[in-house]
């Protein structure tokens, strides 16, 4: 039996959402894996090497239909690992897509400063410095 029998075997379709599932092993984080040329790898990357595509060394395979167990090739694309991550629902994703600061000002031009790779709201830093130096004169 070739490596491409024993994947489609491996496979049911989910015809509500036309993934291809993944009904072999899977790992803790539930992506599927498949034996594939003497080492394991993860199923939605044999699923592109099967379909033809070659997948560079700098970029990830992202599911757009957000099932880490699906291995159709449509479903998946070749991104960066950044784009991989803000697509996602990290933490990073979150605090990328967020538009205000937990307290409602706004992260824009004139509210907003970067400092050590996070956003900072000048607003609540004003906030916070007029707290500690009130503090300082009451002693």
């Amino acid at each position: 039996m070739t490596d491409a029998e024993r994947f489609q075997a491996k496979i049911g379709i989910d015809q509500a959402t036309g993934c291809w599932v993944w009904l072999g092993a899977r790992d803790q984080k539930g992506y599927g894996k498949f034996q594939f040329r003497g080492t394991t790898h993860r199923a939605h990357r044999v699923a592109l090497i099967l379909a033809g595509r070659r997948i560079p060394d700098d970029l990830q395979v992202d599911h757009l239909c957000r099932n880490r167990a699906c291995v159709n090739p449509d479903h998946l694309e070749l991104v960066t690992c950044r784009e991989n991550l803000m697509r996602g629902e990290t933490r990073a994703a979150h605090e990328a897509a967020a538009t205000h600061c937990r307290h409602g000002h706004p992260f824009d031009v004139a509210n907003t400063y970067h400092w050590r790779g996070h956003r900072v709201c000048r607003a609540c830093n004003n906030a916070v410095s007029r707290r500690k130096r009130a503090k300082a004169r009451a002693k």
